[in-house]
């Protein structure tokens, strides 16, 4: 009996210590009618534990570190991160960046990627519409719709997954289940994210894919966010929402750094959306304030 009781009471702390984690496999998946059982699991994406927090993050102002620590502790939650310079492939910062997330409509980020790859901007994609003008209203009014059709288009999750591998996209690094990012199935890494955005930056159909980003306080999905801040206009990325989800990922054109790459998922089950998109704005914000490290001087 004594030892019932000693069981009971170390799976007591084991719950109170472990129950506010939250990650990707903690949310039951969906999967949408159109994908085949085979494609769906074609690839499993290793899911990592969050990266040993006792370890600094990658960073080159040490300011921004604690920063965007404080903003995370303060909306809870898992976070993963990842910016790097465009230039040349520098971290600014890290955080669980290898791991995977559910992201939300940030996989429309990746469906548009492979769909330019495979297509010509002038195919008809259906209703008279354009590829260039299928993948604008997928960014940028963030089209469920237009983002599943367009993965339809192009073959589904498995061609989709072939052709950004074949553009050096890690394929463990993330799974289609859906090309809007409605299913909970769906997973990616904030390092496959910024990758995308790095290879489609040198990409022939750069343009296309640029424009068709929300920009900061003005236009598509981000019109309303960041608004009267320093980065209003200068900020492009997709938007990702999901109960419980929040993502934003995509390029920050900094005055000392030149172009940021970045991505940042939120995944909070007990935490508002406002909330995570508050967090997200302000770690955006913060990444604009930062500046470079000056090696010592030698008296």
């Amino acid at each position: 009996m004594l030892k019932r009781k000693q069981f009971i009471h170390c799976l007591s702390i084991l719950a109170f210590t472990y129950g506010g984690t939250v990650s990707a496999q903690t949310v039951l998946p969906e999967v949408n009618s159109y994908n085949n059982p085979s494609e769906v699991f074609s690839i499993p994406i290793e899911v990592l534990p969050p990266e040993n927090n006792n370890i600094p993050p990658s960073v080159c102002n040490p300011s921004i570190s604690p920063n965007i620590e404080g903003i995370m502790k303060r909306y809870g939650g898992s976070w993963g991160i990842l910016v790097e310079k465009l230039s040349d492939g520098e971290t600014i910062y890290q955080y669980n960046a290898d791991r995977g997330f559910i992201p939300a409509s940030n996989m429309k980020i990746l469906t548009t990627a492979a769909a330019l790859q495979r297509l010509s901007p002038q195919t008809t994609i259906s209703a008279n519409k354009s590829l260039q003008e299928w993948v604008t209203v997928t960014n940028l009014r963030s089209d469920n719709y237009y983002a599943d059709t367009l993965l339809k288009k192009i073959g589904g999750g498995v061609v989709a997954k072939q052709t950004l591998t074949n553009l050096g996209i890690n394929p463990q690094g993330f799974h289609f289940a859906d090309g809007s990012g409605l299913s909970r199935r769906n997973l990616a890494t904030p390092r496959v994210l910024v990758d995308t955005l790095k290879v489609m930056y040198s990409n022939p159909q750069r343009d296309i894919f640029f424009t068709s980003l929300p920009t900061a306080g003005m236009s598509g999905t981000l019109r309303n966010r960041m608004k009267q801040t320093p980065v209003q206009g200068i900020v492009h990325a997709k938007t990702g929402t999901l109960t419980g989800v929040r993502a934003l990922s995509g390029y920050l054109d900094h005055r000392e750094y030149g172009t940021l790459v970045f991505s940042i998922l939120a995944n909070s089950p007990n935490q508002s959306g406002a909330a995570l998109v508050k967090g997200i704005d302000e770690i955006v914000i913060n990444l604009n304030n930062t500046y470079g490290c000056q090696s010592p001087i030698n008296n």
